[in-house]
């Protein structure tokens, strides 16, 4: 098909950007990505630049919009720029690219640290672990079972152990629906990698686990947010989102969301599915915030078993550092989550996993469990008596509250003025996904004090903090 030149060369005066030199032979659209990436890197395009319109670059370069529509759906996966409805597509700022996580030891040697959704501290984890350890290292059989490659979905009898402890939780899953992960956050990315194309589109509440946001933003999906209400994700909205946009994966966590701690109706759970049902929706529910099964609905997996995925971890129940956890996948999507498996890390450690399971099976686990929920319902209770008059939102089993400030007050200043009293917290704005505003709201993490005093102790430096905040002056713009 011959090139209309008048049209290119009209096409080419417009397009403020084009390579600058002939393109070397291969692939166009990585050619294109490839220059682009070097005009990126060399100043010549600027954070916040707005590219050619497709059309118009096809056009001036006389190949097809296909081509050009690759070539930014590869600079999107790459983190070089950034496409929204409306606003065309743009070069990234350095920082957008990069995840904003909190880091691990953030709160100060004499601050109460309310930052961190981990297992309450005890002197019990560490002699249940060297215990399951000298039970591991003292069976010959369970040793050399661990210290060979394992399958990719993971030892077979790890996942028979992993499945009865389940079953006595009251989550009945199959072996063969199991494939064994490095804790919940290599069962999101896992999952995103797998069975999400670069460019496609997911969604989730519009607060949501930060690391769900950086997975997706790692992977170069697009990833909107979802109104949400007293009960979480609203249907209505999704339906509306759906009909607007391909999304490909629902991310979700209907015991307790967090940050903001709502959870789902069966009501509402049968809604959501019927949407996803409607518009051929995976769904990914994440199970990392464990709750007892007296407070458990119904899992999605049970409810649309073709496809929802679960996601399992001991992060939260035995400790963070053991990296183990596990997927609940339909048959018909297992193949595609092996393979990525393998490419990422060939399978899943067999010793962390025999130490794990071993320790379930002893039933050490279970007391240590039944003490933490028993713990954790104390300072849940503590939270509501303290702050009673401020807006709070909490699961009895949860490991954070979700506080909404007063009028007036902000979240980064309210953090960096519990800061000043020896109290770490995490502000809204690492939950919010895309654009969306952050609320002013803080999240305080019940867990990680040793006493009950110490979190007391925090939780009275926040109230009077918030009782001053009239008095507080506002800060200077």
């Amino acid at each position: 098909m011959g090139v209309d030149m008048d049209l290119q060369q009209k096409a080419r005066e417009r397009c403020n950007w084009l390579p600058e030199r002939e393109l070397p032979p291969g692939p166009m659209y990585k050619a294109l990505v490839d220059q682009l990436a070097s005009d990126i890197a060399s100043g010549k395009l600027l954070p916040g630049v707005r590219l050619p319109p497709q059309r118009l670059l096809a056009d001036a370069l006389g190949v097809t919009v296909g081509t050009i529509t690759r070539a930014y759906r590869e600079a999107e996966r790459r983190g070089l720029v950034e496409a929204r409805v409306g606003s065309g597509t743009r070069v990234k700022g350095k920082t957008e690219a990069l995840p904003h996580f909190h880091h691990l030891t953030r709160a100060g040697q004499d601050s109460i640290d309310l930052s961190l959704s981990i297992p309450i501290p005890t002197p019990l984890r560490q002699q249940q672990l060297a215990a399951s350890l000298q039970r591991v290292s003292s069976r010959p059989s369970a040793v050399d079972e661990a210290l060979v490659y394992q399958p990719e979905q993971g030892c077979p009898t790890q996942r028979d152990q992993l499945c009865q402890w389940l079953e006595s939780q009251g989550l009945q899953m199959d072996p063969e629906e199991l494939i064994l992960t490095e804790g919940g956050q290599h069962a999101d990315f896992l999952a995103l990698q797998a069975l999400v194309k670069p460019g496609e589109a997911v969604a989730s509440a519009a607060l949501t686990y930060p690391g769900m946001i950086a997975a997706a933003r790692q992977l170069g999906l697009k990833h909107l947010p979802v109104g949400t209400d007293s009960e979480g994700i609203r249907p209505d909205m999704l339906e509306r989102l759906c009909q607007q946009q391909r999304i490909r994966l629902l991310y979700l966590m209907p015991e307790y969301n967090n940050p903001t701690g709502q959870r789902m109706s069966e009501a509402r759970r049968s809604a959501i599915v019927e949407v996803a049902r409607r518009h051929d929706l995976l769904l990914l529910e994440d199970g990392v915030q464990f709750v007892t099964a007296e407070y458990r609905g119904t899992p999605l997996y049970k409810l649309a078993p073709e496809r929802a995925l679960y996601i399992f971890s001991v992060s939260k129940l035995l400790a963070g550092g053991l990296r183990f956890g596990a997927l609940r996948a339909p048959a018909n999507l297992m193949a595609h989550l092996r393979v990525a498996l393998r490419a990422q890390c060939w399978s899943s450690p067999g010793l962390m996993g025999a130490v794990t399971c071993q320790w379930l099976a002893d039933g050490g686990a279970d007391a240590l469990l039944n003490w933490q929920w028993e713990e954790i319902r104390a300072r849940q209770a503590l939270v509501q008596e303290i702050l009673a008059p401020y807006e709070l939102s909490a699961h009895p089993c949860g490991f954070h509250a979700w506080l909404r400030l007063p009028e007036g007050l902000r979240a980064v200043d309210f953090v960096h003025l519990a800061d000043g009293r020896g109290v770490t917290l995490i502000a809204s704005e690492p939950f919010c996904v895309g654009s969306q505003p952050a609320p002013q709201a803080v999240r305080i993490c019940v867990t990680p004090p040793a006493s009950r005093e110490a979190l007391a102790e925090g939780l009275q430096r926040i109230r009077i903090l918030l009782d001053e905040a009239p008095a507080i002056p506002a800060p200077l713009l």
